[in-house]
């Protein structure tokens, strides 16, 4: 008598049956489905030993449950997007949660090349320089007016040109007598120092820094015989051909302060009232 030849779980005869090997334990055909077959995400049924079956992030599925979600096309043999457990073709992914781009109203698709700017969105090769038409990419841009313009065509177009070296001045640059210089070309007439950011004044058209300017023009103070540049205290009085800083003019004798007070000249001094009355 020959040895018998079992399904390992129910123990009938596999002799002209088919089956299937498990750790070298045979199976019948039923049993091994029940056993060891995964269940379909979708349908909840049994996927079958001989059934073409899909796997995706631990989720099993026949082959003809694996759809998109929207539309029903089949996405066994399509690029697909996972949204909130629901399987997405990439059209309808696009659809429902892909921009657009605003140059050319086609849809970005996940994964392209694309940029963002101002909450709009462009493909790469969209998003071109309004002056010269060239894709502007990763290069830096100016926005002017809901156009964008790569920084040479911007430059030669509108940016100021510097009065002193006639080249585009982009940003930030100083302004003075309605002209516009580079921080590093606004210099005194003087010493050449740069003024930007320091207290200067000017002497006819030309700028000059306040130490320049005092030791050029200034006019001196009559009672410190420093120079009166009109900053910092810069108020000063004037009689006459003589000028004084403010807490200079005060009476040559008492020093009390003669600002908004009568005074009295003598010969290269001034006098408060009570001092000229002691005379």
């Amino acid at each position: 008598m020959s040895d018998r030849f079992d399904c390992k779980n129910c123990n009938e005869s596999l002799y002209g049956r088919k089956y299937i090997q498990v750790e070298d334990n045979p199976h019948c055909i039923p049993c091994y489905d029940r056993l060891y077959a995964n269940t379909c995400q979708e349908c909840k049924e049994i996927i079958a030993h001989n059934a073409r079956e899909l796997f995706f992030e631990d989720r099993h599925y026949h082959e003809h449950c694996f759809r998109c979600f929207r539309c029903d096309r089949s996405l066994a043999d399509e690029p697909f997007t996972s949204q909130d457990d629901a399987l997405l073709c990439n059209d309808c992914y696009c659809n429902e949660f892909s921009s657009k781009c605003v140059a050319c109203d086609k849809t970005v698709m996940p994964g392209s090349k694309k940029l963002e700017y101002g909450g709009s969105t462009w493909h790469e090769d969209c998003f071109v320089c309004h002056g010269c038409d060239k894709p502007i990419g990763a290069q830096a841009f100016i926005p002017d007016n809901n156009h964008y313009y790569c920084v040479p065509c911007y430059e030669g177009r509108f940016a100021p040109r510097c009065s002193h070296c006639k080249k585009a001045l982009a940003k930030g640059g100083v302004t003075y007598k309605d002209e516009v210089w580079h921080k590093e070309c606004f210099l005194c007439t003087g010493c050449k120092t740069q003024l930007a950011g320091q207290p200067f004044t000017s002497h006819g058209e030309r700028p000059y820094c306040v130490k320049c300017f005092s030791n050029l023009y200034a006019q001196k103070c009559a009672g410190c015989n420093t120079a009166i540049t009109g900053f910092g205290d810069g108020k000063y009085v004037s009689f006459e051909d003589r000028q004084w800083h403010q807490p200079c003019f005060k009476c040559s004798r008492c020093s009390v302060s003669l600002v908004g007070a009568g005074f009295f000249p003598d010969r290269d001094q001034i006098l408060c009232a009570d001092c000229n009355s002691d005379d």
